[in-house]
């Protein structure tokens, strides 16, 4: 515990120092500066708060503690001795808060991300399972006050996507729905079975934060780019100029095709964002194989070919395979209503870093 101490002590004398950076004439007039040391005090005001209410909670108790030490009359002895039961209560409260807040963060967690939603195993169910995880992702996303752009899709006959690409913007997305990784089975009646029977279809999800170039730089020669025409449904609206862009990462095969733009100008950098994406998550997922032992001891692997969570529709039932998490309220989870899920993730989360804490 005091080597949590010092190193609060460290993020108070930190803060004091932004506070007085953030007031200089220079830093204020250096707008991205300025705004670099803001997101950072934002980042650990809160911490800084517990902390130096904590520290006048602990003067409290010292200062009840001399009092007790006292002859004090039966009523303010009852007074003084309630108020130290309460004071304490408050003390242990803020440990566990601060603790919380001093576990590691995944650095991505402030980030937006870039999702995608792709029909697997059941063919016209799976791709019409796709497009209810994305209703779901969206209303949750409206929810939260977060931003959503449609950025590639490929539609099915029946009114499902073989495959759908989404930008999420906000707050801290990628903290919340990262742990969405991975395949997600659907278990309900097509509306095409005449028996009635139950069939079993699955969808993945691949969550991504976004990055950009600050993050990776990649250079212009290992990308190929070829500009064609747009093409509209059903032929409608063809493009008689060659707007539509694909761009290719020659070391990793990784392609980007972007047509639903204005301009080719403006798929070209749209593209060029996701690719950048694409590119970092595979550099990630091949290079860290640390931060994979990380993802597998807090919430399941973060694999994309995990079946993490199962959508019971006769049963109005959604089950986590990750925490053991059932809830019986299917119809709000795919109506935007996550909270409770991903609440208990973050919690799990939190929890294993914490064990791991203590036993390091």
């Amino acid at each position: 515990m005091d080597e949590m101490f010092e190193q609060l002590q460290t993020v108070v004398d930190r803060h004091e120092e932004l506070e007085g950076l953030l007031s200089d004439p220079e830093v204020i007039n250096d707008t991205p500066r300025f705004m670099k040391l803001s997101k950072e005090e934002g980042e650990i005001r809160e911490t800084t708060e517990k902390y130096n209410h904590y520290k006048d909670i602990v003067e409290q108790i010292k200062e009840n503690d001399t009092m007790l030490r006292e002859k004090l009359d039966p009523e303010m002895d009852a007074m003084v001795k309630q108020d130290l039961a309460e004071l304490n209560t408050e003390k242990e409260k803020l440990e566990h808060e601060m603790t919380l807040l001093m576990l590691p963060t995944d650095p991505n967690d402030d980030k937006n991300i870039v999702m995608e939603i792709r029909g697997a195993a059941g063919g016209d169910e799976a791709s019409l399972f796709a497009g209810d995880l994305l209703n779901m992702y969206m209303r949750y996303a409206e929810k939260q006050g977060w931003t959503v752009e449609t950025v590639d899709e490929t539609p099915t006959e029946v009114g499902g996507f073989k495959s759908v690409v989404i930008m999420i913007s906000g707050d801290s997305v990628y903290s919340k729905l990262k742990f969405e990784n991975g395949a997600h089975r659907v278990q309900r009646v097509p509306q095409t079975e005449s028996q009635g029977r139950v069939h079993t279809s699955t969808a993945t999800v691949a969550v991504m934060p976004e990055y950009d170039a600050v993050d990776l730089d990649i250079d212009p020669k290992d990308i190929r780019t070829d500009v064609y025409r747009s093409s509209g449904a059903g032929g409608q609206h063809i493009n008689k100029t060659s707007s539509a862009v694909r761009m290719t990462h020659l070391p990793t095969g990784i392609v980007v095709a972007m047509q639903d733009q204005r301009s080719q100008q403006q798929n070209r950098e749209k593209a060029m964002q996701i690719l950048r994406t694409r590119v970092y998550d595979y550099y990630e997922s091949q290079n860290q194989n640390e931060y994979d032992e990380n993802r597998k001891q807090s919430v399941g692997t973060g694999d994309r070919s995990e079946r993490i969570r199962t959508y019971n529709y006769p049963q109005n039932r959604v089950t986590d395979h990750r925490i053991g998490l059932t809830l019986n309220k299917l119809d709000r989870i795919m109506n935007g209503e996550l909270e409770d899920i991903i609440d208990a993730l973050i919690l799990h989360e939190q929890t294993s870093k914490l064990e791991q804490l203590q036993n390091d």
